[in-house]
């Protein structure tokens, strides 16, 4: 159906042509079709990224990628779809034993600390003597220098561990230590082993005067915690009591830098009652230590644990 003058006329409105009803139906069709056809002819330059060449290339390219989409899309559909196994929790990545283990502690409660003693010693899942362990979480910021943690203590019932202590002090002091029951001890030839890097002690004990001449290792005894420290009372002038506490089971403990103080208390043989009195005599210790800057809670929360083990929670009261 041919269309009228006043629709040709809307048309050529819309379009900004400058027609009016002056002029015939043919020439206000005419006016439109002129622009429809330069509208469906790309503008093209002689040369340059406009060019007529340089346009079919873009089109060319295009439906090239256009038909790589579609081949890949076509292949990943004729591809079988591969099983998707369910995310596993972190308890179902756990062996057997610490599953059925997991199975006693009720996530929900706090215990006492007799309970968990008891219950740590039943749920210990490795086949050799483990260690039983305390974590506490404080509310320290270990950046402040005052609310760095960190002290040492002689277990009442000792730390069931075999410690080989090593002294680094004069001549006298070395005879001393010796004596004592040091396992190492020296003077300038204890420096020769630990250029050659044999360090077979669990502990040194330096004395004042000496404590110059390590500090070019502090690098390498540091990172180890094995770095002499007077609050830790492995810089001393009495060389014997030092070993003697470090033989009976002296720890040394220090808060990391989430603000968690991890120590052991002994292994699982040492029974519910000894077990009880080094974790005691720990907590009196951590809680003498409490900053006195420090406005918030102390103790955020306190967990036992054997090696390989679950973790039981305390209930906070007790320290």
């Amino acid at each position: 159906m041919a269309k009228t003058k006043a629709t040709l006329l809307e048309e050529a409105k819309t379009l900004n042509l400058d027609v009016t009803e002056k002029n015939t139906v043919a020439e206000i069709t005419a006016a439109i079709e002129s622009v429809s056809s330069a509208e469906e002819t790309p503008v093209t330059a002689k040369a340059g990224k406009r060019s007529a060449k340089a346009l079919k290339e873009e089109k060319e390219l295009a439906d090239k990628e256009a038909r790589k989409a579609e081949a890949a899309e076509s292949n990943d559909d004729a591809k079988p779809k591969q099983h998707q196994n369910p995310t596993r929790t972190k308890l179902e990545r756990r062996g057997k034993k610490y599953q059925k283990a997991a199975e006693l502690v009720d996530r929900d409660k706090k215990y006492s600390l007799k309970e968990a003693l008891a219950l740590a010693i039943k749920t210990a899942t490795t086949s050799f003597d483990s260690s039983v362990e305390v974590h506490l979480r404080l509310g320290v910021d270990p950046r402040q220098a005052d609310q760095n943690i960190r002290g040492s203590i002689v277990l009442p019932a000792g730390s069931g561990k075999m410690v080989r202590v090593a002294v680094f002090a004069d001549v006298d002091d070395v005879a001393i230590a010796k004596k004592a029951g040091a396992d190492v001890a020296g003077t300038e030839d204890f420096l020769q082993q630990l250029d050659k890097g044999t360090i077979d002690f669990d502990v040194l004990i330096a004395s004042p005067a000496m404590m110059p001449k390590l500090g070019k290792y502090a690098r390498v005894l540091g990172p180890k915690g094995l770095m002499p420290n007077p609050k830790s009372g492995t810089v001393t002038t009495d060389i014997k009591k030092a070993i003697t506490e470090s033989k009976a089971g002296k720890i040394e403990y220090r808060v990391d830098e989430k603000g968690i103080v991890h120590v052991p208390v002994g292994k699982v043989s040492f029974g519910e009652d000894k077990l009880s009195q080094n974790a005691k005599a720990l907590f009196a210790n951590i809680k003498g230590n409490k900053p006195s800057s420090l406005k918030s809670n102390y103790v955020k929360s306190i967990f036992v644990t054997t090696s390989m083990g679950p973790s039981i929670r305390l209930d906070n009261a007790e320290l």
